[in-house]
Order: structure tokens, then C-alpha cells, then sequence
């Protein structure tokens, strides 16, 4: 019998990139949404402290274990910006946001050259048993790109059309989704997670 355990985001494009792998963990993964449940401010200063704080929240409102998925791009050129920030970079709210925050990081990097626009993505999973799970396990991953000067691309989401990924030599948004599922920052962060939870043998 499958564990359930509930994913800490109202992000559909996360829900889409990590229930199926969830899933071949042996998981039974309820969208928090599908429980009404809301997600919280998320206050932390880092994002492992963000996607704690998600977790316990999810796993107090429904009663179950939680997988929670902090995840940003860190832009060399801008200090680390948008970072924590960056489904809130433009703050706006709803459906435009993803394109508003990528129209945002084109303004900001207008007069920056090729080769100083290196990013990185970066996911930070976490994993509770309960609400006041006092080991909670934390799992992480990072891809090395560099930002374009304008969108390609019509897969994924957030700033996946802007992210180039040398190593394939295409946006994240030209890869198809099983591509992108094994090669991505949350992909490597999930794999850690599989070895944590010693489900690599």
C-alpha cells in the first residue's frame, strides 16, 4: 500500500514536474490544493528555511507526511537576484506572473553581456514525517545556465523559456518534459532525496 503523503505547493507546474516521480517512489501524492489548503507567507531567508516552513505547514493543515520544493534563480549579474523572490520578482500575482517576472529579468539584464549572464537554478526539497518532524530531510540540486536575450521555447514554466542550458544546447523551455525531468535542479534534487531515503539501491 502506497504511503500518501502531500506535495507543499500551489505551483501546477511543479505538481506536474514532480508527482510522477513521487509516484515511482512508492508515493501517493496529494496536491495540497486538492486539499484546499493554502500555501503560507514564506518568511525564511533561505530557501531551505521556505520550503520547511511549507512542509510543516502542509503536513499540520492535512494530517499527513509533506514534500515541500523551494526553488529560484540565483543571476550572477544581479547579486543572486531574483533568488527567494523569484515567483514574487515582479510582484504580481495569478496567471501573468511567470511572463511579468521574465519580463522583469530581461529589463534588468539589457545592457549585460553573454558572458556575464550565468545563472543558476536552484531546488530545495524537504521532507517531513509530521509537523514537528525534528529531522526533516533536505535534499538539493542546482543546474549552471546563462539567461538569454529573449524567450524560446514553448515546454515548462517560470523562467524555463529565458534558462540556456549549455550541456543540451537549448532553453529549458525547448526540452520536452521527460527530458527536463531527468536533467533539471529539481530532478537532481529529487535524486538526492531518492538516496536519502535509501530508495537507490
Amino acid at each position: 500500500m502506497k504511503q500518501k503523503i502531500v506535495l507543499a505547493t500551489g505551483n501546477k507546474g511543479k505538481v506536474k514536474e514532480m508527482a510522477d516521480v513521487l509516484a515511482q517512489f512508492g508515493f501517493e501524492v496529494i496536491a495540497q490544493t486538492d486539499l484546499g489548503i493554502e500555501s503560507p507567507e514564506e518568511t525564511g531567508l533561505t530557501f531551505v528555511e521556505n520550503s520547511i516552513l511549507k512542509a510543516r505547514f502542509a503536513s499540520k493543515m492535512s494530517g499527513l507526511p509533506a514534500i515541500a520544493d523551494d526553488s529560484g534563480l540565483v543571476v550572477n549579474a544581479l547579486n543572486g537576484a531574483p533568488g527567494l523572490y523569484s515567483a514574487r520578482y515582479a510582484r504580481v500575482d495569478g496567471e501573468e506572473a511567470d511572463a511579468k517576472n521574465r519580463q522583469k529579468l530581461l529589463k534588468e539584464l539589457t545592457n549585460v553581456a553573454t558572458e556575464n549572464r550565468q545563472a543558476k537554478f536552484v531546488s530545495c526539497i524537504v521532507m517531513l514525517q509530521n509537523e514537528l518532524d525534528p529531522s526533516p530531510i533536505i535534499a538539493e540540486g542546482t543546474c549552471e545556465g546563462v539567461i538569454t536575450f529573449e524567450e524560446k521555447g514553448e515546454n515548462g514554466f517560470g523562467y524555463d523559456s529565458l534558462f540556456f542550458y549549455p550541456e543540451k544546447n537549448c532553453t529549458f523551455a525547448e526540452l520536452d518534459t521527460t527530458e527536463k525531468k531527468k536533467i533539471s535542479h529539481r530532478a537532481k534534487a529529487l535524486a538526492e532525496l531518492k538516496r536519502k531515503l535509501g530508495m537507490d539501491k
